[in-house]
């Protein structure tokens, strides 16, 4: 399973985890390496292909720190473009090698669900998530879901893809930060009780994925892959590691189940009552998920 990261996405000095967890992650999997995992540096994505979904006005005040290019909640810096253009070349990677192989592959990226056309929001600066649909439609796609587990709506999102025909969103949320009215493309589904020992969120996950139509037809699924409903990294008490663990074993067990590729993000999850190695650990159970699924999609070597 190839794992995307460009150098320009790490931490330049910010200590907001959005930027670091890529290095600490990294580290993590040097020092104890999951078989059959790959990281690789993709291209950084062009200025043509955000443009094709974000508003060029926007994009130069991100490339040049003009009017607007801080909306996304800290201050502008000459690193930003280069960060951002690696984290998304990132994620197109991901998906086009998904759909690519029909297999599984991701990119430590994160800092993208927020993020609106003309505006960033919420630590999110440029939609790495909507970009690379745009990338794997032309490629050919013409269906692609989004599956959004973060702990907040997906707004952002939601708000680019109204005009995409052949995308979808299923957005299971904790939080309501950037919530947003459900329609037949973008469906959010609040779980407003978790249960005290996390029950409640699995099930409505379970029940969210049991609604997708003709999943078989689906011909790659990005998932926005936060771990900060973690009752520790941002989310709401009764959602444990274990719970996060079993959540990502049922969607890649899904995915599996109904041929769908899968290319995963980072997306959030925060040091407020957690520490950098506990972070860590959360984002590894869906790089060890997601590195089962994909050993056991693969026909045994003979």
């Amino acid at each position: 399973m190839n794992i995307y990261v460009h150098t320009d996405q790490l931490d330049h000095g910010h200590t907001f985890p959005t930027f670091g967890k890529a290095d600490w992650i990294i580290q993590a999997l040097n020092g104890a390496p999951i078989e059959g995992v790959r990281l690789v540096s993709p291209d950084r994505c062009s200025r043509s292909q955000v443009e094709a979904v974000h508003d060029s006005d926007y994009v130069e005040a991100v490339i040049t720190g003009g009017p607007g290019a801080e909306g996304n909640g800290f201050t502008w810096t000459i690193e930003l473009w280069p960060m951002v253009s690696g984290s998304t070349g990132g994620v197109i990677a991901a998906v086009r090698e998904a759909f690519r192989t029909r297999g599984i592959a991701g990119s430590l990226s994160s800092g993208l669900h927020h993020a609106r056309a003309d505006r960033g929001s919420g630590f999110c600066t440029i939609n790495g998530i909507v970009v690379a649909v745009d990338q794997v439609l032309r490629d050919g796609a013409k269906r692609v879901l989004v599956l959004d587990v973060d702990a907040h709506c997906g707004g952002g999102t939601a708000s680019m893809i109204r005009t995409m025909d052949g995308v979808e969103q299923v957005d299971i949320s904790v939080h309501r930060f950037d919530w947003y009215p459900s329609t037949p493309q973008s469906r959010l589904v609040m779980v407003d009780e978790v249960g005290s020992d996390g029950a409640a969120y699995l099930a409505a996950i379970e029940d969210a994925l049991a609604r997708i139509s003709d999943p078989s037809s689906i011909d790659v699924m990005i998932l926005n892959a936060g771990v900060d409903p973690h009752e520790d990294a941002g989310g709401v008490g009764g959602i444990t590691a274990e719970v996060l663990e079993a959540r990502e074993r049922m969607i890649f067990a899904w995915a599996h189940q109904h041929g769908v590729p899968v290319a995963w993000v980072l997306a959030g999850g925060y040091l407020h009552g957690i520490d950098e190695a506990g972070l860590v650990d959360l984002h590894m159970q869906t790089i060890r998920a997601a590195a089962e699924a994909e050993a056991n999609r693969r026909p045994p070597a003979e």
